[in-house]
């Protein structure tokens, strides 16, 4: 019997499907009995896992840790767990142990790490360990060796054609059907892996290397249609990292899925989608697409060169795609990346001044502000934050202390190149601009409400001044209203 657990994902523990741990399962179907235990709808997942090595004999438990609560999470639950059944082996899979594995395996309650897509490399250290082998040179599993720990190359990305439906009948899939701006009715798909670019900024590489595989349009669409059909839904979510990378596969699946009358949300590229012709957007729109994830990242040229963005990337691609989809009535949802070495104060207020100038083209642009967190790779950035002092964890339990759990969750006041009085002029310009621009998505926010915030919040946009904006904290307090994913300051 195999556990495959997924942690709480949020302090609220929001109920997202565990689409890589169905990924798993789909491989696992007909060889090896496992169970999917979800955190987030578990009041308390170690008596679940528990139940499951006492009266099933569960031998082996596999987790997928997100930085950030997922992390928090697995920690205590894996050294309770490993103290109270020291047979049981736990494995480790996801982007936290991907890129930060020796990290992980200096915690000897984990016994192996698999690196990168994890279906088919977690599949074959089954086998192995079935056969009561050693991993000795399987690609995409890390391990301890004695005192050593060895490290195999990633593993290598699996065709999303070649592998099997999700066994959505391994989980209850009701408790995953909310309502969002896209419809009352709404679940998730992964269509698609990896992205063929090279940000530096983005865990994504390191595990995909610039490669992109992905289902055809036909299988996609075959697939959201047995959605709707099965589960009544009328709106489906894209998670993949980079859903528009093929305009022909787009206009394809929009074609075909004209008829359903759904709204659907994805991620893409500003530059790839500026090249798709005006068919595909209309197709697109007509198909139902309500809102594109845009990594904007940067109102600075020079930043965008710094990020390894690309030599298509510009700020002036950005205004141009916001008026586009104005045109199209389609919905911009920004990214941006403030804090950037080695100005970070100086590429902040240019970054929120550009983001000004966005939504002068499109008001209903989304916009979503983070501040520059390091990730692993060799690059402008990194480098010179590693220049300033910057060093990640050696241990697991130095990854879940208070400070680097709000590093991971981009609410640090302790990075080197970002701290107060920037870092506080974020959080205020925040404040203003989700008032004055109450965002879209917030389907329980009524007309007068956004007249409100919009009227109380005027001033302070228009004339700049956002410091201490105590009056938008008293009304957000009143009115819950939601704002895009933010830094969390």
């Amino acid at each position: 019997m195999i556990v495959l657990y997924n942690p709480p994902s949020s302090a609220n523990r929001k109920p997202i499907l565990p689409m890589s741990l169905l990924a798993i399962g789909a491989l696992l179907e007909g060889r090896y009995e496992y169970v999917i235990v979800d955190g987030n709808l578990e009041p308390d997942p170690y008596v679940v896992i528990e139940k499951l090595i006492q009266e099933q004999g569960a031998t082996i438990l596999a987790v997928t840790v997100m930085p950030g609560p997922q992390l928090a999470d697995a920690v205590p639950l894996c050294q309770r767990i490993k103290k109270a059944y020291p047979h049981l082996t736990i494995i480790w899979g996801g982007y936290f142990p991907t890129q930060h594995y020796d990290a992980v395996l200096r915690a000897d309650y984990v016994d192996y790490v698999i690196r990168g897509h994890g279906e088919e490399a977690f599949l074959a250290l089954l086998d192995t360990l079935q056969r009561g082998a050693t991993p000795l040179a399987l690609n995409g599993v890390a391990y301890r060796a004695g005192d050593e720990i060895i490290a195999n190359v990633p593993a290598p990305i699996p065709h999303p054609q070649n592998l099997p439906d999700f066994p959505y009948h391994r989980v209850d899939l009701t408790r995953y059907i909310r309502p969002t701006f896209m419809g009352k009715r709404t679940l998730p798909h992964h269509s698609s892996y990896g992205c063929p670019f090279f940000c530096n900024f983005c865990a994504v590489v390191n595990m995909v290397e610039g490669r992109w595989l992905a289902q055809s349009a036909e299988r996609t669409a075959t697939i959201v249609r047995q959605l709707v059909k099965t589960w009544q839904l009328d709106a489906v979510e894209f998670y993949d990292n980079n859903f528009f990378t093929s305009e022909k596969r787009v206009a394809a699946f929009s074609q075909v899925i004209m008829d359903l009358n759904i709204g659907w949300w994805g991620e893409g590229r500003i530059d790839t989608m500026l090249a798709y012709s005006d068919q595909t957007w209309r197709l697109m729109r007509d198909s139902g697409l309500r809102m594109v994830f845009l990594g904007a990242e940067s109102g600075s040229d020079q930043t965008l060169k710094r990020m390894d963005k690309g030599g298509r990337a510009s700020t002036q691609k950005t205004l141009e795609i916001a008026a586009k989809m104005a045109d199209y009535d389609i919905v911009p949802e920004m990214s941006f990346v403030v804090g950037n070495p080695p100005h970070p104060e100086q590429d902040t207020k240019q970054t929120l001044e550009f983001i000004r100038k966005v939504k002068q083209i499109n008001p209903h642009t989304e916009i979503i502000i983070y501040v520059y967190t390091p990730v692993p790779l060799s690059g402008e950035l990194y480098e010179q934050a590693r220049a300033d002092g910057f060093a990640f964890p050696q241990t697991l339990e130095g990854w879940i202390s208070s400070e680097w759990q709000d590093f991971i969750q981009r609410r640090s006041a302790n990075m080197p190149w970002m701290k107060d009085p920037i870092r506080r002029y974020v959080r205020d310009f925040e404040r203003v601009l989700n008032a004055y621009y109450p965002t879209s998505t917030d389907i329980r926010l009524t007309r007068f409400w956004r007249v409100l915030l919009r009227s109380i919040s005027a001033f302070r946009y228009h004339t700049q001044f956002y410091r201490y904006p105590l009056e938008l904290r008293v009304l957000h307090k009143l009115i819950h209203y939601q704002r895009p994913e933010t830094t969390g300051f």
